[in-house]
């Protein structure tokens, strides 16, 4: 096996561990701690500590520590969580998710560069485009790091799996499911039964030995890598100020102003998916047993769709992965706009979960992309920007979740999907009216690309 094919799968199973355990403590934190708002608070204080991070710590670190490193003292920041939650209160939850925030920007921000540095090295070696060589990378990397959706849920589902059944949901529930719920963001209902605390030391035991694996994965195996770009220019190391203020500083390019669009409704989609159609939809419909497996099919679909991306842009381009993204998106708000779901109509609810994993694996595999190939010569704070701005999309939609009706937040959506693509739509305009670099140029030219998550 070649060496940098080796190293990119060595991150991407790295991240399968990590967010196999992450993920699946992420879509619990409500439904298990839900006194006083504890497990809401955690994850609100979380995206918080991601918001905090992504101004200034990425490029601190990578400058400091190497891609490498960053990413394994991240990886802990992870564990640190899971351990927080073995005994779940005010003063170990609220500090390990500020951990984890903290940790999350560096984490993301070294995997983009690592993959983008790997990416363009290799293309070098090889005679190819830089562009077509990273989109490559990023699709393994998203095949494999997606599917931790589908293990996490699966774990989680086996886990609880003793806990009793629920009864059948009375038809007046039904009437307020889907877009007319306006309650189940602060009320309880008895779909929501908390396993005993055997199963829940059993699962979290297994949470936490998957994120030790994945550090030890990391740090054992993982190449340490130098950016030869940077290298070959002979920068000098820039003051601390400078590094710090690197993220703002690169705002004043107006195509990264239109740009924190992509990421923030990235943050948006994923904080619905999880927040709104899991409770609204699935929950109140079919109960929470289903929520897991409901959730496997969106993570199935991201993964094969993120690796069906990568390789299918070298031939589409991206602009029409967006424009499929896009409607995608458009068509599956619509249709729940209108849906009154019904627990007869059990194959819907897988149906929208694909289809949300169709246009989110392109968001997830082409954005970041995007912000490497505008932005190559300041990787770093282009990733560190692409991370504050999901997560401010994250914080602006759980801060609303509580008070909002599914419809308006379907709207909102909406809106916010519309003028995404409208800011996109000008960047490449933009860039179409530049003058065409000459053919030699382009094919020695490197490519960044990059991405994320949350999934959170």
């Amino acid at each position: 096996m070649e060496r940098s094919l080796k190293n990119v799968l060595v991150v991407s199973f790295g991240f399968l561990l990590l967010f196999t355990a992450y993920g699946g403590l992420q879509s619990l934190q409500s439904s298990l701690y839900s006194e006083e708002g504890l497990g809401v608070t955690a994850l609100s204080t979380l995206y918080g500590g991601v918001l905090l991070s992504s101004m200034f710590l990425p490029p601190l670190l990578i400058k400091k520590f190497g891609c490498k490193w960053t990413i394994v003292i991240s990886m802990c920041c992870y564990v640190a969580f899971s351990l927080g939650n073995f005994y779940a209160s005010w003063y170990t939850l609220i500090p390990t998710s500020i951990l984890l925030g903290l940790g999350a920007a560096p984490l993301w921000s070294a995997q983009c560069t690592y993959l983008t540095i790997m990416g363009n090295t290799q293309a070098e070696k090889v005679g190819k485009v830089g562009r077509d060589v990273v989109n490559q990378y990023f699709g393994i990397f998203f095949l494999i790091f997606q599917s931790s959706g589908v293990w996490g849920n699966l774990i989680s589902s086996l886990v609880f799996g003793q806990t009793p059944t629920q009864e059948a949901i009375p038809e007046e529930q039904l009437l307020s499911c889907g877009a007319s719920d306006c309650l189940m963001a602060t009320a309880s209902t008895n779909s929501t039964q908390r396993p005993s605390q055997t199963l829940i030391y059993t699962l979290l035991g297994i949470y936490t030995g998957s994120g030790v694996l994945a550090v030890l994965l990391v740090a054992v195996f993982l190449e340490p890598i130098k950016d030869a770009q940077q290298k070959s220019e002979g920068e000098k190391e820039l003051p601390f100020w400078s590094t710090l203020l690197s993220t703002f500083r690169l705002l004043r390019d107006r195509r990264l102003r239109l740009l924190v669009l992509l990421p923030m409704y990235s943050g948006f989609e994923q904080a619905f998916l999880a927040g709104d159609y899991t409770r609204s939809y699935t929950t109140c419909a079919l109960g929470i047993q289903f929520v897991g497996y409901v959730m496997i099919c969106f993570s199935a679909t991201n993964s094969l769709c993120s690796m069906l991306y990568g390789r299918l842009s070298q031939h589409t381009g991206r602009i029409a992965l967006y424009a499929l993204g896009a409607v995608t998106h458009l068509s599956c708000i619509i249709a729940l706009l209108l849906w009154k779901p019904h627990p007869h109509q059990l194959a819907v609810f897988f149906v929208f979960s694909g289809l949300w994993g169709v246009a989110d694996a392109v968001w997830q595999t082409q954005n970041n992309v995007l912000y490497g190939v505008l932005f190559q010569k300041s990787k770093e704070a282009a990733f560190a920007n692409y991370r504050l701005w999901e997560a401010l999309g994250f914080v602006i939609a759980f801060g609303y979740s509580t008070f909002l009706c599914v419809n308006v937040k379907l709207y909102v959506l909406l809106g916010v999907l519309s003028l995404t693509m409208l800011a996109y739509g000008t960047v490449e305009y933009l860039e179409a009216k530049k003058p065409a670099r000459p053919v030699a140029t382009e094919q020695t030219k490197t490519a960044d690309g990059a991405e994320t998550e949350t999934a959170m």
